[in-house]
């Protein structure tokens, strides 16, 4: 299993806010912030209130405009998700009218493409990260080309709560904690967590794609690489990626193969390797020293709640009373 080796990593991170009753100066954030934008139509009540976290790959936005705003917008060069809270935004791409209301998430457009429309006295969170992500996670192989989300919607309202769901977390228990911002391995996981969650979401080019090798490939080797691989970077920002790369198949082939021999997903088994790792640290550990939380975001967990109900079924017991066994 991986120990930790303390080496220094620096994750970039920014927050800002910006409040405002000046439409002028609502679209020279808009356009300083996302992509060269033009506010249209008549403002009554021009007060708007825009908060970021970002680090790494990712940011979150939270939004809050109290009046409608029509907008013309160019590209943004990266995946942007739109999760509603109150209110409703219009896209008028192409010109076409799709309203989506409170409890909808969704892409607002293909990061390669302009996109208009209208925010009707909405608030609201954006999830923005690098298109580059989707390739990291992708179950993909040479000769398939990167993935592209092909549609705005999800799939079906399970995959709507899910993606909500996924961006909430990454928000409110990554983005919104320094500490969990501090950590590149928590960063890393949480970006590819919601790239992943947008591939399962959204319709896109990988779905049911399936390479013929990828069965062949699927043999007890693939898996001995790829364990080997996860055992000794336990403690790194690793993904499926780079387990796949070094078991030297494609993603979907180790998912296969991990699958067909552990009845597990490389995933869940990366995760059972760093939540081994946290259960020998908390056996270790001086409890005047450390805490718990402290532990489980240096092997990842960003989530206190969802650490103690792995580590319970685990082990059968809380991660409190471990540390404290050595007191």
């Amino acid at each position: 299993m991986a120990e930790s080796t303390g080496r220094p990593v620096v994750v970039r991170v920014e927050s800002l806010s910006f409040e405002s009753a000046n439409v002028g100066e609502t679209e020279e954030f808009l356009s300083s912030a996302y992509t060269p934008m033009r506010i249209g139509g008549p403002v009554e009540d021009a007060r708007v209130r825009i908060s970021r976290r970002a680090a790494g790959p990712v940011a979150m936005d939270r939004l809050d405009f109290g009046y409608t705003m029509a907008y013309d917008a160019g590209d943004l060069g990266r995946v942007c998700l739109i999760s509603m809270h109150g209110g409703t935004l219009a896209d008028l791409t192409g010109g076409r009218e799709e309203v989506f209301g409170p409890d909808e998430t969704f892409l607002v457009a293909p990061p390669d493409r302009p996109y208009r429309g209208e925010v009707r006295a909405a608030r609201y969170t954006i999830a923005l990260f690098d298109t580059a992500l989707l390739e990291a996670v992708a179950p993909t192989g040479p000769g398939t080309g990167p993935p592209r989300l092909t549609g705005n919607r999800p799939v079906d309202g399970a995959a709507n709560r899910r993606l909500a769901a996924t961006i909430a977390y990454v928000r409110d228990h990554v983005l919104d904690d320094p500490a969990a911002c501090a950590s590149e391995l928590l960063v890393g996981t949480a970006a590819r967590h919601l790239a992943a969650a947008a591939l399962d979401a959204l319709p896109n080019t990988t779905r049911d794609t399936v390479r013929p090798a990828d069965s062949t490939d699927a043999t007890p080797g693939t898996v001995h690489r790829a364990v080997a691989f996860i055992e000794a970077n336990a403690d790194r920002d690793i993904g499926l990626g780079q387990i796949a790369a070094a078991a030297y198949v494609t993603p979907r082939a180790l998912q296969y193969a991990f699958r067909r021999h552990l009845d597990t997903t490389p995933l869940a088994f990366l995760r059972r390797v760093r939540l081994d790792a946290a259960h020998r640290e908390l056996l270790a550990a001086d409890p005047r020293a450390t805490t718990v939380t402290a532990i489980a975001m240096r092997w990842g967990f960003a989530h206190p709640g969802r650490f103690a109900a792995h580590y319970r079924d685990a082990y059968r017991t809380a991660p409190g009373a471990t540390l404290h066994l050595s007191a």
